[in-house]
């Protein structure tokens, strides 16, 4: 009784803690599912004005984090707790491909423009379905992320007939780019194995002979916390090293990086590598510049020097173009 009392509770809040916003006009989610709550009927997103799904899936932890959250003129996206939700979005003409789309943000925040509605507004001019995940945030819970997206995944192939899909991969940036190779490498089964598995300037390995990145303390916690539990830090850095995970079975990859990204460019490297060693199909594109965050745009941003990518932006979306409709 006491878990039912907890979870109404959690959906009467729902609008004042639903944070939201829109940055590509008349670009709104179709359906927003949000993962782990009862169904309860005349629940209205307050900013979309859709009829929230339920999926209705059994949280294994909490991340513990409480109060409202926020989202910014940016879209930068906080506090995310146990509302944890997919916003759907479905193209005129689909071909047949889904994306789930995993966002930056170093696992404390979500990136929810340039790293996911101007995904999703991208992806449907190609004619591929999308699931923008906005997944707990870990909060020293370190397998929420992996779980919430696991649970996208479980949702999407379970509508994949209905939605006319017949392949559903993964897209991810910085540390969202991360989760998209655990979910590339860590899968439970072939419901939630991706198709085909794209990295966007991505965290890879939490081994700090590739990059000390901050990263790893943010969803395994600060190497002081471990002080007398070395042998756990060891084990949770190993199998967080997604170039320690990757194997036959990984699925197909376009990885794209930047050369003057210096804090990161390493982990495509080390990860295109072991994809190569275990023959598992890869592309990858290195750009000369563009640095580090430079997700998708939007159309008006696109060559007026708003675009950290501006002297690539139109080959690189000719190149994942094509890449995705040779693996159709």
């Amino acid at each position: 009784m006491k878990r039912l009392i907890v979870l109404f509770s959690s959906i009467m809040m729902l609008a004042p803690i639903f944070a939201t916003a829109q940055p590509v006009p008349g670009l709104k989610p179709s359906q927003t599912v949000l993962l782990y709550a009862d169904s309860f009927e005349g629940n209205i997103d307050p900013v979309y004005g859709k009829e929230i799904i339920y999926g209705g899936f059994k949280m294994e932890e909490s991340n513990g984090l409480t109060g409202p959250e926020t989202i910014n003129e940016a879209g930068i996206l906080r506090n995310v707790s146990d509302l944890a939700r997919v916003d759907l979005y479905f193209p005129k003409k689909p071909n047949g491909q889904m994306i789930v789309v995993c966002p930056g943000g170093g696992y404390v925040k979500l990136s929810t423009f340039g790293e996911g509605q101007y995904v999703a507004d991208w992806m449907l001019s190609q004619g591929i379905t999308v699931a923008v995940v906005k997944h707990r945030l870990p909060n020293g819970h370190w397998n929420v992320p992996l779980e919430d997206v696991h649970n996208a995944f479980r949702y999407c192939r379970a509508h994949a007939q209905e939605w006319k899909i017949n392949q559903i991969g993964v897209i991810g940036f910085s540390a969202g780019g991360h989760l998209a190779a655990c979910v590339s490498n860590l899968y439970v089964d072939a419901v939630t194995r991706p198709d085909f598995s794209i990295l966007i300037y991505p965290v890879t390995s939490f081994d700090y002979k590739v990059y000390r990145s901050g990263t790893r303390p943010a969803l395994i916690g600060k190497d002081e916390v471990w002080v007398g539990k070395e042998d756990k830090l060891n084990e949770l850095v190993d199998y967080y090293s997604m170039e320690k995970r990757v194997g036959p079975e990984t699925p197909q990859t376009f990885i794209s990086h930047c050369t003057n990204d210096k804090t990161l460019v390493d982990n495509s490297l080390v990860y295109y590598k072991s994809l190569i060693t275990h023959k598992v199909p890869v592309e990858m594109h290195i750009w000369k510049s563009g640095g580090h965050g430079w997700g998708f745009s939007s159309e008006k941003n696109v060559g007026k020097g708003k675009d950290k990518l501006s002297a690539h932006r139109k080959e690189f979306y000719t190149v994942l173009s094509r890449w995705l409709e040779n693996i159709r």
